[in-house]
């Protein structure tokens, strides 16, 4: 006997189940259970997506405004570093006006101390060349200065003989300085009184020598010993520094001894000179009868 399929043998069943079924569903429908789950499940849907799409928006906006704020530190980090680097030129120029202001005052008074009339000017250029060194000068006829005129300085509270004028234009002037080769300065040892002539060697590197000073006074010298002018023949104003002892050598084949000296300007560093005018008395001395 041939046996039925499961389906057709159980058809009774089946159809029970899937009346049943239907039923519930029918009566889901009528008590609007079933659409009420569809609303819960829309709007857990759509919450979920709407928080998904605040989450990136904000993300979004929280990275624009992080390079908007980062864009902002960057010009306010530039314009910090243009303040600093303003103040500190200010600071720089500052600092060069009261060390200017300083070396002005230094030699206001110092040209207002000396006993002839003489004339402040700026150093404009410098030649040199093995045979010959020269400053120039801003000053020249126009202002009172003549050829063989003396020059000074102060420099650092020390002041001393820089050289002497030996050509004059209209508004600039020539000036052999003290170590040039043709220099030739009467001295004197400042202790001792000795006197002997300075000569320089052709370079403000080097020292200058001082000749014809006799053996016998060399106990009595020290280094460091000051060397001043002579003041003779009115070439240059008298007891005016020139330079320090640094070297003493006793010569065998003559009676006297070479003596080698420090300047006391420092050449290399030298702007401001006085040219002083020994046939004019100084109308702004300081002291009595002059301004304070």
């Amino acid at each position: 006997m041939q046996k039925r399929p499961f389906f057709v043998s159980h058809f009774a069943e089946f159809l029970l189940v899937f009346l049943l079924a239907l039923s519930c569903a029918m009566a889901a429908f009528s008590a609007g259970g079933f659409i009420l789950d569809l609303r819960q499940i829309g709007f857990n849907v759509f919450s979920t997506a709407q928080n998904g799409v605040n989450a990136v928006t904000s993300a979004v906006k929280n990275s624009v405004n992080a390079v908007k704020e980062l864009s902002k530190l960057h010009k306010e980090y530039d314009i910090l570093v243009k303040k600093l680097e303003d103040y500190e030129y200010m600071q720089r120029t500052n600092t060069e006006i009261r060390k200017e202001n300083a070396r002005l005052k230094e030699q206001l008074e110092f040209s207002q101390s000396l006993d002839n009339k003489n004339y402040a000017a700026n150093i404009i250029s410098r030649g040199t060349d093995n045979l010959y060194t020269s400053f120039v000068i801003n000053k020249g006829s126009r202002h009172g200065i003549r050829k063989n005129m003396p020059v000074l300085a102060i420099q650092n509270g020390s002041f001393g003989i820089v050289g002497k004028v030996v050509m004059v234009g209209y508004t600039t002037s020539q000036i052999m300085p003290l170590f040039d080769f043709n220099c030739m300065i009467s001295a004197r040892i400042q202790n001792t009184r000795d006197i002997g002539l300075v000569s320089g060697n052709g370079s403000e590197s080097l020292p200058l020598d001082m000749d014809y000073i006799k053996r016998r006074v060399i106990d009595e010298l020290h280094f460091g010993d000051v060397i001043v002018t002579s003041g003779e023949n009115e070439n240059y104003p008298a007891d005016i520094p020139i330079g320090t002892i640094s070297s003493i050598r006793v010569l065998d084949y003559d009676t006297s001894i070479a003596i080698e000296l420090t300047p006391i300007i420092d050449f290399s560093r030298l702007e401001t000179v006085i040219v002083v005018d020994q046939g004019k008395p100084n109308d702004n001395m300081k002291g009595e009868g002059g301004d304070d």
